[in-house]
């Protein structure tokens, strides 16, 4: 499941969250598209008690062979 459909499912817009997570919405949206390489253990935590899932739920690993094809 994606940041997008935990968003969806709870009627949520991105700017919402970034909102009560405190974060901006550039990193918020950054986050939202993969583009972000590293998070701090914090605000992953503050995004999964606002959206009331586990981290494991947000995050996907792939390869460096992954990420080029």
């Amino acid at each position: 499941m994606t940041l997008d459909q935990m968003l969806a499912r709870r009627g949520m817009t991105g700017k919402q969250l970034a909102e009560q997570v405190g974060i901006s919405e550039t990193q918020m949206s950054l986050f939202r598209s993969g583009k972000v390489k590293g998070i701090r253990f914090a605000t992953l935590e503050r995004i999964c008690v606002e959206l009331g899932c586990k981290p494991g739920d947000l995050l996907d690993f792939l390869s460096e062979s992954e990420q080029a094809a």
